[in-house]
């Protein structure tokens, strides 16, 4: 079978760079109208808005999830770094959690139920879970070769 790679959705991210699209061009604006007698530095402010997005898109980057073989591996982290391998004849449960948010956006939280002490492996937000969640279950009742 072929590799699946999952991350965390980019809507909620393109999101929030429309909305700080919006509140940038509003300050430049009041900017101009209000305060255009004042220091230029007041100009560069604005920019601020842009940092929650970039950040966002920053953990999404470095949060990576992939299925291959008969391993499920689980990488998250920028600096330090965190992995965590699991085998997919191990998988009990996949459960798929959906805020209303997430239901408008078909977006949502896969919990993977597995046998063995650190047991379950939440994936944020992340596109189609309901196909990803039996696409997981299919692989891990009929084995990497099926």
């Amino acid at each position: 079978m072929s590799e699946i790679t999952i991350r965390p959705t980019a809507k909620f991210i393109k999101a929030g760079l429309v909305g700080a699209a919006l509140i940038f061009v509003g300050l430049e604006i009041a900017y101009f109208v209000y305060a255009s007698g004042q220091s230029r530095l007041l100009l560069l402010l604005p920019l601020l808005v842009f940092i929650w997005p970039g950040m966002r898109a920053l953990r999404r980057r470095f949060n990576t999830t992939t299925i291959a073989g008969d391993r499920l591996r689980y990488e998250v982290g920028t600096a330090a770094r965190t992995t965590r391998n699991i085998q997919l004849s191990k998988i009990q449960d996949v459960r798929v959690d959906q805020r209303m948010m997430q239901r408008l956006f078909n977006v949502g939280d896969l919990s993977i139920e597995t046998a063995g002490e650190a047991s379950r492996l939440t994936i944020l937000n992340v596109d189609n879970p309901q196909a990803l969640a039996e696409e997981i279950l299919n692989r891990a009742q009929h084995g990497a070769g099926a």
